[in-house]
């Protein structure tokens, strides 16, 4: 069974549990009128980005990289970020910026969208403005809240519904076009929010999942072209993010983590600077991948690495953002020295990343947040903070933050 499943069956197991938090529940859904636009000084500084020479740059052409946090739960059957049982939203966020964190990763699931699905196990005496709000409402507010920090995010397709993700981008209760049809809704409704800068447009893509063979079924290559291109024609500031699949030929990688068939069949979007390419990476305590046993670990993971998906930013053909990674151990154990190897390798690369995860429930990688949703694990954010970019704003673009100075 691939790492990627047994996490996924791990959420899913602590969501069983939930039910028993005994918080408020937010009331029915409200309306769907599009959101106020962003007038804080975080959301001035922000805008949209785009590709070149395989770098990302601002509106100035000043190279921007994201190295930031996913912070999970609107793909789930909670239909909101996980952890506001514990704490109010605002509070979340300012943690995420007092860390060091320039930007989200936001999952969502297309079921978030529907009349019936109503944000829960929140509690509202922390958060009344919550009260009452639909599942795209309550986006609509986090969103807000991170451009009044100058904080990017990038939204991600997690799942088409709410109950588990997908080996295909469509599945026979959500459809290509409704997922097709979603993001341009998306894309229509966030098109004056300055902090969303990207749309990852379906998560870990595996199993059948093809790249470059033509088969309209299962070509992911093809897919995101169809998707990213409508999402442009709706909106032409957002990137469009790209993740790989799992097993190119004989090649099987991580799931959304094999970008090998990209060099001979990129993706063709209608503008080329608005592509980029995106892989997970996890360790050997999620899944033991045949390099975690090789006899010259760890010393061969840059080339694990660069053979499927660091040769993409390395060859200038485009930028690269390593979407998800994340493990327990940061310390002399396996596990740790994969952790540590990896953040020094995005370093060295330039590459941004979106590490797994903010929150403590994620059940084989845990989080930057221990149980209580208010400690941070020292240890990890002090590996993180050895590679970290400035927000828009708090520092100079070109310059890195330091553990010392986060």
């Amino acid at each position: 069974m691939p790492a990627s499943n047994s996490r996924r069956l791990t959420r899913r197991t602590f969501l069983a549990g939930l039910a028993a938090v005994g918080v408020a529940a937010a009331c029915g859904p409200g309306s769907q009128a599009a959101p106020p636009r962003s007038r804080s000084s975080g959301g001035s500084a922000l805008g949209p980005l785009r590709a070149r020479q395989a770098k990302l740059v601002d509106r100035l052409g000043r190279e921007v990289r994201l190295t930031g946090v996913n912070w999970f739960g609107l793909e789930t059957p909670n239909f909101a970020p996980h952890g506001l049982w514990s704490r109010a939203w605002q509070e979340m966020l300012d943690q995420v910026v007092g860390a060091g964190f320039n930007s989200l990763r936001l999952p969502f699931s297309n079921q978030l969208f529907d009349a019936g699905s109503v944000p829960n196990s929140m509690d509202l005496t922390k958060n009344p403005d919550l009260k009452g709000l639909s599942g795209l409402e309550l986006l609509d507010r986090v969103l807000a809240g991170a451009a009044a920090r100058g904080l990017r995010v990038v939204l991600d397709r997690h799942r088409p519904s709410a109950d588990a993700q997908s080996e295909l981008w469509y599945t026979d209760r959500v459809s290509e076009a409704r997922w097709i049809d979603d993001w341009v809704m998306l894309a229509h409704r966030y098109r004056g929010q300055p902090a969303v800068v990207g749309a990852d447009l379906h998560n870990e893509p595996h199993g059948p999942a093809s790249w470059g063979d033509g088969n309209a079924k299962t070509d992911w290559r093809l897919a995101a072209e169809r998707a990213g291109n409508a999402i442009l024609a709706a909106n032409p500031d957002w990137l469009i993010v790209v993740e790989g699949i799992e097993r190119q030929g004989s090649d099987s990688y991580w799931w959304g983590g094999n970008l090998a068939g990209a060099r001979s069949a990129p993706v063709r979007l209608s503008d080329p600077e608005k592509l980029v390419y995106s892989a997970h990476d996890y360790g050997p305590q999620v899944y033991p991948q045949p390099w975690f046993q090789a006899s010259d670990f760890p010393r061969n993971l840059a080339a694990v690495w660069e053979r499927h998906w660091g040769y993409l930013a390395a060859e200038r053909i485009a930028p690269v953002l390593v979407g998800e990674f994340g493990g327990r151990s940061v310390g002399s154990d396996p596990e740790g020295t994969w952790q540590r190897r990896l953040v020094a390798f995005l370093k060295e690369r330039g590459l941004g990343y979106e590490y797994w995860a903010w929150n403590p429930d994620s059940g084989d990688t845990g989080g930057v947040l221990l149980d209580d949703w208010k400690t941070v694990d020292a240890a990890k954010l002090g590996l993180l903070q050895s590679y970290q970019w400035p927000r828009p704003g708090a520092g100079s673009a070109e310059l890195e933050v330091s553990a010392d100075a986060a």
